[in-house]
């Protein structure tokens, strides 16, 4: 018996060096699991409240300061009462538990909060069933209770738990179940969030048996506060069963959102922060999108899309703020979960003559008035190619008004001539069209749209014109705000591209477009001044109109799947004047609805009144160049006016630009034999009689 005794107590000594050295041995791990503390970022619409979508884990901290002490009270009484009392452990529940996972049983019975919190909190410890990683558990939660306070663990563990619906942390639990901040939970809703740790997806949205079984689990809880003193009896007596919020849906990329959201992610991409970060840095994202205007886009595409048109043509739609660059709105495709090819930012097609407004604005930069004559006739040879106007139609001489009227191809290859292709290339770029995209294209026939652009380009190069000159790179990202509370306010590069009085003589001629030119389909019917240009490229296979009004900017583009013709039920073949100038109406009227008209800064000169050109255009054949006014270093000055044999070779046109005139409806052809003023009268004259629309 002596020596069996001593045997034992030699044991137990061991055993307790043996505890004691592995105890000495077994730091407090220096990370955290990721999941424990990851938050995921949640993006907003515009108003920096209306959430967009939401990424990663659905965990918002809280200082337990902001968590009230009957919610408190409440985990403490349902989880581990002695919770400010014990070590750390609950040496039976330890034992038990030890036992429990030798023989197979359940793990983790016996736990106290800080054990919980140890697990789901510290790296290296993970759900596995084994004695060593329950006795490092046990451990480490001593050693915890002795280093840190019990209210620094009450945190953690409040922010780390998992409650059901998605929901991580009392905070996130505390919206997803009764839609309020946890500073507002009653007495009876922190219980129940209690309750629900037991059993979080049994008790996430109970019914039948499952709501029996949580009620029941709900008046233990509240019996239990009443036995630990956190409630009286008659307190106690007083409480109802709490209301539950249905479970909000889960919040899918399908529709608009989808692209939304790809779009917000590859701008925070390029703003430095990276998926980690967005996935599990807690990040608030404000975006530039106004939720409204969204759905008026995509109601403005459904709407104006002729029943019956082919799901392979489809409608690219941006909306850009002039005076921020802002993206307020966009339609990217029918559903994202079916497609997640961007219509309006990630489609590119040509242009068209939506192209040629940059061809006058390097021209009206360089000196030439809106009074600048240039041949309309068709076809115009340069190099031995042939530029042909739609239906062979003949203008005669024009100026810049009717060339942009009437989308006159050969009067603005030849404004290019004058101009050089290399000042509207710049010009093109300067007003935010990708380099890339058109330096290949620096021939004759750039002027005619054969550069492939995207809507939300469009729009942001014709916001240019309606800010006065000013280009401010098109954005989807108002602001981003850290885990930390830090707000990062995103500014886009600003530049004067040209004079005001360029934008207003540009705009002028775009105005004109509308009034009576190819884009009538897109005049708003409040009757507010708007300016634009339609496009059509070579054999339809896009189609545009490009416009604006001093608040908005607006590209709508229509293009095949498979770059075909496009065909579009009750119009035949598309143009730029039809359903996009339609889609451009539908939106852009119901988009400024109740919002103040404004006008367009006059055009300069003295020969344009109401709106209307009423006397004869000037022959400008001297000109003075105007200082370009950017704040960035400017090429050297190229020849404005050289002949056109000296510009690049022209390849054969991608298009045969057929912004004119139906053929039945084209003007009739001048004779030969008039003089000029006679033959610039007779086009004027068949124009105002006979305006058509985009063809």
């Amino acid at each position: 018996m002596r020596r069996l005794l001593i045997l034992v107590a030699g044991t137990l000594i061991g055993l307790a060096a043996l505890v004691g050295v592995v105890y000495a041995l077994t730091p407090i791990p220096d990370s955290t699991q990721a999941s424990a503390t990851a938050q995921g970022s949640v993006i907003y619409y515009n108003d920096g409240k209306t959430v967009l979508a939401q990424r990663g884990v659905d965990r918002d901290p809280v200082p337990l300061r902001k968590v009230p002490k009957h919610v408190r009270n409440a985990v403490i009484a349902a989880e581990n009462r002695g919770f400010y009392s014990d070590q750390g452990v609950s040496l039976r529940g330890s034992i038990r538990a030890v036992w429990s996972t030798i023989t197979g049983q359940q793990v983790q019975g016996g736990s106290t909060i800080t054990q919980q919190m140890v697990r789901n909190y510290y790296s290296g410890l993970s759900q596995e069933r084994s004695v060593i990683r329950k006795l490092r558990e046990i451990l480490i939660s001593v050693k915890v209770d002795q280093s840190k306070s019990k209210d620094w663990v009450l945190e953690q563990y409040l922010n780390t738990i998992y409650f059901g619906r998605g929901a991580h942390g009392i905070q996130a639990a505390s919206k997803a179940y009764f839609r309020k901040d946890v500073s507002d939970l009653t007495v009876a809703e922190g219980a129940y969030l209690a309750a629900v740790i037991q059993q979080p997806s049994r008790f996430a949205d109970p019914e039948g048996d499952d709501l029996d079984a949580a009620k029941s689990r709900w008046n233990s809880v509240i019996g239990a506060m009443t036995e630990t003193g956190a409630l009286t009896a008659e307190k106690a007596a007083s409480l109802d069963f709490p209301t539950l919020r249905k479970p909000r849906a889960v919040m899918t990329l399908g529709g608009q959102r989808g692209y939304m959201w790809d779009q917000v992610h590859r701008e925070l991409n390029r703003l430095g922060y990276d998926d980690e970060t967005i996935n599990q840095g807690g990040l608030k994202v404000t975006t530039t999108f106004d939720r409204k205007l969204m759905d008026v886009a995509r109601r403005a595409v459904e709407e104006t899309r002729p029943s019956g048109t082919s799901r392979k043509v489809r409608t690219g739609l941006a909306a850009v703020d002039p005076a921020t660059g802002e993206v307020v709105a966009f339609y990217g495709g029918d559903d994202y979960l079916k497609n997640q090819y961007d219509n309006a930012f990630s489609a590119k097609v040509q242009a068209g003559s939506s192209f040629k407004p940059y061809a006058l604005a390097a021209a009206l930069e360089e000196g030439y008035g809106l009074g600048t004559i240039v041949q309309g006739d068709s076809p115009l040879m340069v190099n031995g190619t042939a530029i042909n106007n739609s239906g062979m139609a003949d203008y005669g001489p024009v100026d810049l008004v009717t060339a942009t009227q009437r989308s006159i191809n050969t009067a603005y290859v030849e404004l290019a001539q004058k101009v050089g292709v290399n000042k509207v290339a710049e010009m093109a770029e300067d007003m935010g069209i990708p380099a890339a995209q058109v330096e290949q294209h620096k021939y004759a026939t750039l002027p005619l749209g054969v550069a492939d652009v995207s809507a939300v380009q469009q729009a942001s190069a014709y916001a240019t014109f309606a800010a006065g000159g000013v280009h401010r790179d098109a954005h989807v990202v108002r602001s981003v705000t850290d885990a930390k509370g830090e707000t990062r306010e995103i500014k886009v590069k600003t530049r004067r591209v040209f004079s005001e009085r360029t934008a207003a003589d540009a705009t002028y001629a775009m105005t004109q477009v509308v009034r009576g030119g190819t884009g009538t389909a897109a005049a708003l019917p409040d009757g507010r001044p708007v300016a634009g240009k339609t496009g059509t490229s070579s054999d339809a296979k896009s189609v545009w109109f490009v416009g604006y009004t001093p608040q908005l900017a607006v590209a709508v583009d229509m293009f095949h799947s498979d770059n075909k013709t496009i065909t579009l039920p009750g119009y035949g073949e598309a143009a730029g004047g039809t359903v996009p100038a339609m889609t451009f109406r539908a939106f852009t009227g119901e988009a400024l609805r109740g919002e103040p008209v404004k006008r367009f800064q006059s055009p300069s000169g003295a020969d344009r009144s109401g709106g209307t050109r009423v006397n004869s255009p000037r022959p400008q054949p001297e000109h003075t160049p105007r200082p370009r006014i950017t704040d960035e270093p400017t090429p050297d000055p190229e020849p404005t006016s050289e002949p056109p044999a000296t510009q690049s070779p022209a390849p054969p046109p991608e298009t045969d630009g057929p912004d004119g005139p139906q053929e039945s409806e084209r003007p009739r052809p001048p004779s030969p034999d008039q003089p000029d003023d006679e033959r610039r009268e007779t086009a004027r004259r068949e124009i105002l009689e006979n305006p058509s629309g985009d063809a």
